[in-house]
């Protein structure tokens, strides 16, 4: 978590810090395999090199940021989950619990799926 620690404390909402928080604490002992890093203000997760998932912080919701392939690939289950979405994002919003399962399986579907991708992005 030190990788996180300047993000976190700039997030202004105790709430919205500790939820941020718990996600990240959460991602790094489900997959401690997972390199955390900052990078472009977000705090994210790699393997070997390549982007697995992202997240950011706004003023009504976390957003999750699987890649759209992720997307794409859990459109359904996220609107289950009671969450929308764009191409590139998941929103969270503060008031609603986290589906860790559902993040899971976002998780694990991008690091099977670029398990032998050689760059950060999808091409």
């Amino acid at each position: 978590m030190e990788a996180f620690a300047e993000f976190l404390e700039h997030i202004d909402n105790p709430k919205h810090q500790a939820r941020t928080e718990e996600v990240l604490a959460w991602i790094t002992k489900k997959f401690p395999n997972l390199m955390p890093e900052v990078k472009w203000n977000q705090p994210m997760f790699t393997d070997h090199g390549t982007f697995i998932i992202a997240f950011s912080v706004a003023k009504h919701h976390l957003a999750v940021a699987p890649e759209k392939a992720g997307i794409d690939h859990f459109s359904d289950e996220i609107v289950q989950a009671g969450y929308d979405h764009t191409n590139q994002l998941v929103r969270i919003k503060w008031e609603r619990p986290v589906d860790f399962s559902l993040l899971e399986r976002m998780i694990e579907f991008n690091m099977l799926d670029k398990a032998d991708c050689s760059t950060f992005w999808r091409k």
